[in-house]
C-alpha cells in the first residue's frame, strides 16, 4: 500500500487513526500485510491483551474500540504496523480484505530495552 493511501484512509474522527496518521507523515515506517484473516480471530487474541494489559494498568489508545470494531466488522480483515520514527509507539491497523476501508487503529507504546549500565 503507498504511503499516500494509507494516509488517507487513517483521514478519520478518531483518537488512534489521528495520532497514526500524525506519526506517518512524521516519516513513520509502516507494512500493510498482502492476506486477510477473519476479523474475529483478531478481536478474540486483542480483548485477552487487553484485559492483561488493564491488569497491569496499562490502557492502549483505541485497543477496545478496536476490539469491538473488528467483532462488528465480522468479515476478514488485513492488517498493518506503523511504528514512530523514536520507536516509542506502534500502531496496529486493520482493513477491509480489500484494503479500501479502515476497519480500526489502536496505538501501543513500544517496549525498550534498558540499556545496560
Amino acid at each position: 500500500m503507498e504511503r499516500h493511501v494509507l494516509e488517507r484512509l487513517l483521514a478519520g474522527d478518531d483518537e488512534a487513526s489521528a495520532a497514526a496518521l500524525a506519526a506517518l507523515r512524521s516519516g513513520a515506517t509502516y507494512h500493510v500485510w498482502d492476506t486477510a484473516h477473519p476479523a474475529a480471530q483478531h478481536a478474540g487474541v486483542f480483548a485477552l491483551r487487553l484485559r492483561r494489559m488493564r491488569r497491569h494498568g496499562v490502557e492502549p489508545l483505541g485497543l477496545e474500540r478496536m476490539v469491538r470494531l473488528l467483532r462488528e466488522h465480522g468479515q476478514p480483515v488485513r492488517g498493518g504496523m506503523i511504528d514512530s520514527v523514536d520507536q516509542k509507539w506502534s500502531f496496529l491497523i486493520y482493513f477491509t480484505e480489500d484494503g479500501s476501508t479502515l476497519v480500526a487503529c489502536a496505538r501501543f507504546q513500544r517496549w525498550v530495552e534498558p540499556s545496560p549500565l
